[in-house]
């Protein structure tokens, strides 16, 4: 009869401390900058704290923020490397915060905040030894995509007609009996399929048995709570959340303006960085057709209560989802809408102006005391 294992000897790996990080800022308009930073803050411990400023902090800091506190709050709960929020937490971070909480370290991004003083936001953190940096996420930051909304660019679009290099994509391949697939697998990225792997944790958990998989496509433009909102009613539906996205030009077809404000990719890392999301069909087809739903064993099409404009030829996109009887429309009681955010940039134009004047005043007032 085999004894009962010794606790004392059990393995260092199984007694190991669970290492906590911990990670503070605004999260303003929340973009996959702020989840890639997230994510390689996670990947230096075993469970991410992360605290979110107040309003009244952000303003008082940095100028007034494009989404309330409670939107905030919940955008951050919704990605997929967080463990715990704080809410509420001071702009300049002290030591006894890390305590309060059990963390070992603060991360932050290789580039240095500065307090309103000029003063190094982390330099307490700093000066205790408590502080790590990872690479800043190249390429996106939330003045560029105000800028987006305010210039009415459409610098930023993805034209699949013109790519010349195409990056085979790590989330879900397939193909058709039939040979006829027009999803064929292969998908164009410039230079950016790493990140792909990274955000869907390198590889795509296929549904196991018993599994209900639930399709929902769309633009999902500046990944925000309504979307979230939205796939959390989608649970009600299903556990496997498959979200497919439109390219640039489709979506701009039924938007119009400068919509889509991000582009096709960042759209997917936006949607990836989700905890509600398990799969992405990138650059999906704007009409919902039956090889799609038999490739996925689609149990379920959700839509919200956007308006469904027709297909050039005046056809509805569902009609085959609707024909299966597996067609749900819901209402997430979260109205905003990317419309909302673009809306809320112009209508305080004048004030991100001054905040994003503020910033780089006080960003050039820190390097110039560092470099002195």
């Amino acid at each position: 009869m085999a004894s009962k294992s010794d606790p004392s000897k059990e393995p260092e790996a199984k007694k190991r401390k669970q290492v906590r990080v911990w990670v503070d800022g605004c999260f303003d308009m929340v973009h996959f900058g702020h989840a890639n930073a997230l994510r390689q803050a996670k990947a230096l411990g075993d469970v991410l704290i992360v605290g979110v400023h107040s309003d009244k902090e952000v303003t008082r800091h940095k100028g007034i923020p494009v989404m309330s506190e409670k939107e905030r709050y919940k955008m951050v709960r919704s990605i997929k490397w967080v463990d715990e929020v704080v809410e509420d937490v001071p702009y300049v971070t002290p030591v006894s915060i890390l305590d309060e909480h059990n963390c070992d370290f603060c991360a932050h991004g290789d580039d240095i905040t500065f307090a309103p003083d000029g003063s190094h936001s982390y330099q307490a953190i700093v000066d205790a030894g408590r502080f790590k940096t990872f690479k800043r996420t190249q390429g996106v930051s939330t003045t560029d995509l105000v800028g987006r909304m305010l210039l009415m660019t459409k610098e930023h679009f993805l034209d699949s007609e013109k790519e010349d290099i195409v990056a085979q994509s790590p989330v879900k391949k397939f193909a058709n009996p039939l040979g006829t697939n027009p999803y064929n697998g292969l998908f164009k990225f410039l230079r950016t399929s790493q990140r792909i792997i990274d955000f869907s944790g390198g590889t795509v958990k296929e549904p196991k048995s018993g599994d209900k998989v639930v399709y929902v496509a769309g633009d999902f433009d500046l990944f925000h709570v309504g979307h979230v909102a939205f796939l959390e009613k989608c649970l009600q539906f299903g556990n496997y959340i498959i979200i497919g996205l439109h390219e640039d030009r489709v979506v701009n077809s039924y938007k119009g303006r400068n919509f889509p404000i991000m582009n096709l990719h960042e759209r997917v890392l936006g949607a990836l960085a989700c905890r509600y999301v398990s799969d992405v069909v990138i650059g999906a087809p704007y009409q919902i057709e039956e090889d799609l739903l038999d490739f996925f064993k689609v149990d379920f099409v959700v839509h919200g209560r956007t308006p469904i404009k027709p297909c050039h030829d005046g056809s509805d996109p569902y009609q085959v989802a609707r024909d299966r009887g597996i067609f749900r429309q819901i209402d997430s009681n979260n109205p905003l809408t990317t419309n909302d955010i673009v809306h809320r940039i112009i209508r305080n134009r004048m004030k991100f102006e001054e905040r994003n004047e503020r910033k780089e005043s006080v960003d050039k007032r820190g390097q110039e005391s560092c470099e002195s």
